[in-house]
């Protein structure tokens, strides 16, 4: 009965009584079990899974349509928010048939605790937005080394608010590059957790390989943002951006799903309805 009414034409009056709306013949309810369905899977397996929950015919193109025109409103945080971070991730975009495959950098936001928000070459919407949370009167801003990452951090609050962070683990990871003994390694991760950026420095001086002039650069570049981890740490202020790297992981989750090309155009819809869903936003 069900599949056959949903195959039905609605009368004004009906649609009215049932809550549609205009020029729509899907309630507010199913338009949101659509919603949550394709913000996880692909249209195809969203519309099987819609015909077996509920025996209405909803198909992919419908969904597909319902996403492009949803109006999803901008979420905000429940509670102060004392530590954020940012980082950039990528889809791949729609090319002709046998061309090599095009990837869009985005980047990503998150309020640790508490929401996320992604955008596609919309870096004055993502500062936008960030700033019109609650902001604490000191927020902690993490970051790996990367240039946009820190351009938009810098637009994020103001110089006496923000602690800008270099995370520690991407600090690590480039320290782990440098062709050196264990022992030395170890000496300078001490020195760097501990915030002695200097005997760090010196405890790598020396040597003529490039990895080691690159580490010493990026140090000196991000030595503003490399605090004593160690008291940070004690004291419970963040030191990691992992919470905006868990979230990039949880977009391309859906974004990435095999064989997903997009249109350029198509793309920050769709990371609102992902970053929505994360948000817990569609209920």
């Amino acid at each position: 009965m069900n599949s056959i009414i949903g195959k039905l034409e609605i009368t004004e009056k009906q649609a009215q009584k049932l809550g549609l709306k205009k020029n729509s013949r899907l309630s507010p309810f199913l338009e949101k079990c659509c919603l949550r369905l394709v913000a996880n899977k692909s249209f195809e397996n969203a519309e099987d899974d819609i015909r077996m929950i509920t025996g209405m015919e909803v198909s992919g193109s419908s969904q597909h349509r319902l996403v492009k025109r949803y109006n999803f409103q901008e979420v905000e945080a429940k509670g102060t928010i004392e530590a954020l971070s940012v980082d950039g991730g990528n889809v791949r975009l729609r090319t002709p048939l046998g061309k090599k495959s095009r990837w869009q950098n985005y980047k990503a936001v998150s309020l640790h605790g508490q929401v996320c928000a992604a955008f596609v070459q919309e870096n004055e919407k993502l500062t936008s937005w960030t700033n019109h949370q609650p902001l604490a009167r000191v927020i902690t801003c993490l970051g790996d080394g990367h240039d946009g990452v820190w351009n938009l951090i810098g637009q994020i609050g103001d110089s006496f608010q923000r602690r800008e962070v270099l995370d520690w683990y991407h600090l690590v990871e480039n320290l782990n590059k440098v062709e050196s003994s264990k022992k030395k390694i170890k000496k300078v991760e001490s020195y760097l957790w501990q915030g002695e950026i200097q005997s760090a420095l010196a405890e790598l001086n020396g040597s003529s390989e490039r990895a080691t002039a690159n580490f010493q650069d990026y140090v000196r570049k991000h030595q503003e943002r490399i605090p004593d981890y160690a008291l940070y740490q004690e004291l419970g202020i963040c030191i990691g951006s992992g919470s905006v790297e868990s979230k990039i992981k949880q977009i391309g989750a859906r974004m990435k799903i095999v064989g997903a090309q997009w249109k350029a155009e198509n793309v920050p819809q769709f990371l609102k309805l992902r970053c929505a869903y994360l948000n817990k936003a569609i209920a």
